[in-house]
């Protein structure tokens, strides 16, 4: 039985029999170039979330920015759900 191509440009083949995905004499250097890529902008992503650090792509002394964002971004939406309420209870009282 024959091989089906999953990603001929990288020659990736799979064997439907057993369900085995291989190179086809092909290296998997890019591949895995690509992949440590994207696994490094998933750990950049999941460290944003503390607000400690930096972003990998960003310029140097800035590792609390994205903590000062967070409490700003915050601050101005508290403050306009708080007005809003503060609306919605002067208007019903009138």
């Amino acid at each position: 039985m024959g091989y089906v191509e999953v990603l001929p440009e990288f020659g990736l083949v799979v064997d439907p029999v057993i369900g085995l995905v291989t190179s086809a004499g092909e290296s998997f250097a890019p591949v895995i170039e690509k992949v440590s890529t994207l696994e490094a902008a998933a750990d950049d992503l999941v460290g944003m979330l503390s607000g400690e650090g930096a972003f990998q792509e960003t310029f140097p002394n800035r590792e609390r920015s994205l903590l000062y964002a967070g409490g700003l971004t915050a601050m101005w939406y508290g403050m306009a759900v708080g007005l809003f309420i503060a609306g919605v209870i002067a208007f019903g009282l009138i």
